[in-house]
């Protein structure tokens, strides 16, 4: 027997099977997020400094950004921001889980095709988180911390939960819509999608693209325009390298 025919990726699982491999899977993740969130408590310090940073430059501040308003606050938000770290770095453990969960009931190249979309899925979230935090959430704070909406001689007073969610918050965001190049490969590789009827739909894209923006990041033109803009380029990037692989034409 050749070693294709004896892969067990070929064999057909029974339902209880599929039951099983779930259930390791998902006890798998969550023993996974706790290991990670214990460690991500014990680094909070430094978690929460780089959290913090973007408004170590407020006008009118010289020492604290950041003020607490309860005397629970502090205690909640180190739990609250390590159980989301420790999400966010087990991560590779919870796709890697996915993916082996679905593959079984894919073809040979249909995992080819998975697994470089899962590879440029995994870069783009970096760049995402990478572009959002060094570029747009600093043009965002100042923007929004400017002479244009806070007049002259009143103090800036930042509440520390709702301002350091904000930051996770649109990391998250960034990180989720900067998906959709690789979400377009998959549909158009699997003939759900045709590139002509995209490239049609491509006013209503833009329009949608800005739409979803602007519900999904903070409410400020400048972050909503930095997440649009980047996305509308990467949607005709997409188109392009689709036409070059021929994804997509039937």
């Amino acid at each position: 027997m050749s070693t294709l025919e004896s892969s067990p990726y070929l064999k057909e699982m029974s339902f209880i099977e599929h039951i099983k491999e779930l259930r390791i899977r998902l006890i798998t993740s969550c023993a996974v997020i706790i290991a990670c969130s214990v460690i991500a408590f014990f680094f909070y310090n430094w978690i929460i400094k780089l959290l913090y940073e973007p408004y170590m430059n407020l006008p009118g501040n010289t020492h604290q950004a950041l003020y607490m308003m309860s005397l629970f606050e502090g205690f909640l938000i180190k739990i609250k921001v390590s159980i989301l770290s420790g999400i966010i770095i087990s991560s590779p453990v919870h796709i890697y889980n996915i993916v082996k969960f679905i593959t079984p009931a894919l073809k040979r190249k249909e995992q080819k095709v998975l697994q470089l979309a899962l590879l440029f899925g995994f870069l783009l979230v970096l760049c995402s988180v990478y572009y959002g935090y060094c570029y747009i959430i600093p043009i965002s704070v100042k923007f929004l911390t400017s002479s244009n909406f806070v007049p002259q001689h009143i103090g800036i007073l930042l509440n520390f939960r709702d301002n350091i969610f904000y930051i996770i918050q649109f990391l998250f965001v960034c990180v989720i819509i900067f998906q959709l190049p690789i979400i377009l490969v998959i549909l158009l590789y699997m003939n759900i999608l045709s590139r002509k009827k995209l490239l049609s739909w491509s006013r209503y894209v833009i329009i949608t693209i800005f739409l979803f923006s602007a519900l999904l990041t903070p409410p400020d033109f400048i972050s909503q325009l930095a997440v649009a803009l980047p996305l509308v380029v990467l949607y005709f990037i997409t188109l392009v390298i689709a036409k070059i692989f021929k994804l997509g034409e039937k």
